[in-house]
């Protein structure tokens, strides 16, 4: 069954899983997640024939969906394996066998790699591969493959608030142009097939050349006497041409104005180029948290660097109206519908949200992870397209990498297709820009935390027995008035009673819990005769220290000092609420 529900198309009869080494034992062949194939010959390889076959099969065990989903996986890794290749055939004495690749190979090949990041990656991704074989998993030989190399630490920061804001904006206003565009031709094709141009009017000739354009993906040429293909004049002459500009785009996205919607989805949602790549469609379904007609997509996305099994998940957004996250998928379908309805006529079932139309048409991508062009029209983003946009528009180079960290480390602060712990040690925590932003944060609540200590939190000494030495007030027992921290202009203390709680002179024993359990009790009637803001003000920090204090205790402590209370624990108790004690 597929995600969408529909019954999977069992193989043909006789079906096998393709075999990923070849009978030769040299050409490997990669199956992406699509079916597609790339093919490696490890013939190429400037090593001795046995050596190649030992690197093929190691390099073909990890060709399968599972480990290496996409071609971009395999031929990073197919890269760092030329370059060792290229490493062992310039040795004195180049291995020969398996046997031959020693602890000192490693070495030597380490000391050449240990020079940049890049190399170093290379190094990781090689040993790991070389690992995968039994006879290095033991001995000197299998130390050094497994030496510690740490991650090379990336200069790459996200975009302060300020540029991202304008790059959105750009990107805005490309998009926005395209679907006003789309929308005004959309509603003159409707008022061609509603009979309202006069036939042969200007105006219903571009309705009929719209009718082309969105059957066929454009208008249908013919060929000049010079062998040159051309459209028909009536069309040049009622649509102003025959540029691109005047006739298929009309109807659809070009490829660089698809790159400024997919930019739009970046700030909106975090996807990157390989999740626009695949994103599907998304399925429309009434707010169920109103009657108000507004629409809640289901956005269902893949995101594969989270490994096997954890690929897919389902985005909820709802368009609630201008500037609300469900807005921009509203915009995007009108933008692509045209050129959607055209794709499911060519190649039914396609059902993926990003179609752009292209003028290099049969010129297909030799990148076999990007699903195959139909006919004129192109699906997701590859780097130049964004890169061509940007050049067009004046950024400079592409935003996505930096983009996408600024979304993720200072928008919505959430992993995307990574762990949390990666998140914040790759995204976050290196970024300039979160660090800044978190100066104010983190001073603001150190500062909050000092006050709410000094105000709220119980400071007075808890003790087992009173002390001798001790003077006795309504709530505590206190060590030293004169050093009081709110010293009496006389003299001694100052403050209210209800404040020794917080004076780090007065001492609590057992016999105080139950007066200040009833204080505690009566402080919670309070809270329900006075407006919340005032009982906050007169009571609310009091209530916080006993509350503190309760915790101490613990719910049995408390609820035995409460039957211990005494006639005196109460009338000392209603003189304090009443305010008759205090200074």
């Amino acid at each position: 069954m597929s995600r969408r529900g529909r019954k999977a198309v069992l193989p043909a009869a006789g079906h096998a899983r393709p075999e990923r080494l070849q009978p030769d034992g040299l050409v490997v062949r990669h199956f992406n997640m699509a079916g597609r194939v790339k093919e490696y010959d490890f013939s190429t390889l400037p090593v001795v024939e046995p050596v190649q076959r030992f690197l093929a099969v190691l390099f073909a065990a990890r060709c399968e969906p599972n480990r290496w989903s996409v071609h971009k996986s395999s031929k990073s890794v197919w890269e760092k394996v030329e370059g060792f290749a290229i490493f062992l055939a310039a040795q004195a004495e180049p291995p020969q066998r398996v046997e031959d690749f020693t602890a000192a190979l490693i070495e030597r090949f380490w000391l050449t790699m240990a020079s940049t990041g890049s190399n170093r990656a290379g190094f990781r991704t090689v040993c790991s591969l070389l690992l995968d074989d039994e006879r290095l998993q033991s001995g000197p030989v299998a130390d050094a493959l497994a030496r510690r190399v740490p991650a090379h630490k990336s200069t790459r920061q996200s975009y302060s608030t300020a540029e991202f804001d304008e790059i959105k904006l750009v990107a805005r206003r490309t998009f926005r142009s395209a679907l006003l565009r789309i929308e005004d031709n959309a509603r003159h094709l409707e008022r061609f097939h509603a009979g309202q141009f006069t036939p042969g009017s200007t105006q219903w000739v571009v309705g009929e050349a719209l009718e082309l354009i969105a059957r066929d993906g454009g208008l249908p040429r013919i060929e000049g006497p010079s062998g040159q293909p051309y459209i028909a004049k009536k069309y040049r002459k009622a649509l102003g041409g025959q540029a691109t500009e005047v006739t298929w785009q009309r109807l659809f996205l070009s490829r660089s104005e698809a790159a400024a919607l997919g930019v739009l989805l970046l700030g909106e949602y975090g996807w990157n180029l390989s999740v626009i790549e695949r994103a599907e469609v998304p399925r429309a379904t009434p707010d169920p948290g109103g009657d108000d007609g507004k629409l809640t997509y289901r956005i269902p996305v893949e995101k594969h660097r989270r490994g096997g099994g954890d690929w897919y998940e389902t985005e909820n957004v709802t368009d609630h109206g201008a500037g609300t996250p469900g807005r921009l998928i509203t915009e995007a379908l009108a933008a692509t519908r045209f050129a959607r309805a055209a794709v499911e006529r060519l190649a039914p079932g396609t059902d993926l949200l990003m179609v752009s139309r292209t003028g290099r048409v049969g010129k297909e991508s030799a990148d076999g992870d990007r699903h195959p062009s139909v006919g004129p029209f192109y699906f997701g983003l590859s780097h130049d397209d964004v890169k061509w946009w940007t050049q067009k528009v004046g950024l400079g180079g592409s935003p996505f990498q930096r983009g996408r960290r600024t979304v993720r480390a200072l928008d919505r602060r959430e992993p995307a297709q990574h762990s949390q712990e990666t998140h914040d040690r790759v995204y976050v925590l290196p970024d300039k820009n979160v660090q800044e932003a978190a100066v104010a944060v983190i001073a603001g609540g150190a500062e909050e935390a000092v006050e709410v200590a000094r105000k709220a939190v119980l400071v007075a000494e808890l003790r087992d027995e009173p002390d001798p030495r001790d003077a006795e007030t309504a709530t505590a027992d206190c060590a030293d008035a004169d050093a009081s921290p709110w010293p009496a202009p006389g003299g001694g203390c100052g403050a209210s009673f209800l404040l020794c709680l917080a004076c780090r002179n007065a001492h609590v024993h057992p016999g105080h819990h139950p007066r200040l359990a009833l204080l505690h009790q009566g402080l919670e009637g309070q809270r329900s005769v006075l407006a919340p803001p005032v009982w906050r003000r007169d009571w609310g920090d009091h209530h916080a220290r006993l509350e503190d204090l309760k915790r101490r205790i613990g719910p049995g402590g408390w609820a035995h000092a409460l039957d211990r209370v005494t006639d005196t624990d109460r009338t000392v108790i209603g003189h304090l609420l009443s305010g008759e004690l205090n200074p």
